[in-house]
């Protein structure tokens, strides 16, 4: 291979996270807390972390004494407000630069049965709509539009140097990786959890074809369950009864392995699409 097709292949297949600017949401916690130090680990510039609680920041001083340097930077708001996740994004700019890798990784459960049907009234209850658009609002719609925000700022970015659309010998501009989940493919008592990260599966499809005019890869991880606080709300009973003995590994996946899979897909650019971090767990029937 000669020099000029060398340098090609490593401009086109790799996306280095050294010297780049990260931005995760629901980062005090879970796979958002891991994939934050797995990022600050492998060079990334900045991370910001994203949270609605105040013990992110504990978090992020954590990480800046693991890496040995001012990696981690606290942003505190609710991640479904335009206006907060705007500013986030300008102010990030502003000190450090375009945001160029975003995982939004915030989210919640309102675990219940599509229809629950009480035996001694004969009356049957359908799943909550104020549940459902709150799971979906935090879920589903805010993750995409942070993805977007960083698309915007990047093309904007492209336009001001003079470029157009992006071509394969420059290096991949960004890279978006949603958090899906196996409950993407159904799992009973979570109707709404279950909705949102289907969704995430069409958005990334979507995305990914629109924002590599621009250079931005898009792609969703979907991992089996992980040892996560959302997960142990669910009860040691719970797991013990329908989530271990699924699994081929038959113990919980931990968030720095989820963590690990995600900087993967983020780094080599030739993985697209979805991966599935799964454990060997499947819905059951």
């Amino acid at each position: 291979m000669s020099g000029v097709q060398s340098n090609f292949f490593l401009a086109s297949a790799i996306m280095k996270i050294n010297d780049r600017v990260a931005l995760v949401t629901g980062a005090g916690s879970g796979i958002g807390a891991a994939v934050s130090l797995e990022l600050a680990k492998r060079g990334a510039r900045t991370v910001v972390l994203v949270d609605r609680r105040d013990q992110v920041y504990e978090l992020a001083d954590s990480i800046n004494s693991e890496v040995g340097r001012q990696v981690a930077e606290v942003k505190v708001g609710d991640t479904t407000n335009d206006t907060f996740r705007t500013q986030v994004y300008e102010d990030v700019m502003e000190r450090h630069g375009v945001v160029s890798i975003c995982v939004p990784a915030a989210g919640i459960t309102r675990d219940a049965l599509a229809v629950k049907l009480d035996k001694q009234t004969g009356r049957a209850e359908p799943y909550s709509v104020k549940s459902f658009r709150e799971v979906t609002e935090v879920n589903l719609i805010a993750p995409i539009y942070w993805a977007i925000e960083m698309v915007a700022k990047l093309a904007e970015n492209r336009w001001q140097k003079g470029l157009k659309q992006w071509q394969p010998e420059e290096e991949v501009q960004g890279t978006i990786m949603f958090i899906g989940s196996v409950s993407s493919q159904g799992n009973k008592g979570q109707i709404s959890y279950a909705a949102t990260k289907a969704g995430l599966e069409g958005a990334a499809a979507t995305l990914t074809k629109e924002a590599m005019y621009y250079g931005v890869r898009c792609g969703i991880i979907h991992p089996g369950f992980t040892d996560t606080p959302m997960l142990r709300s669910l009860g040691e009973e719970y797991i013990a009864k329908y989530v271990l003995p699924y699994t081929q590994l038959r113990r919980l996946i931990r968030p720095d392995e989820i963590a690990d899979a995600i900087c993967f897909m983020i780094s080599n650019s030739a993985v697209s699409g979805q991966l599935w971090a799964d454990a060997g767990w499947h819905p059951q029937a």
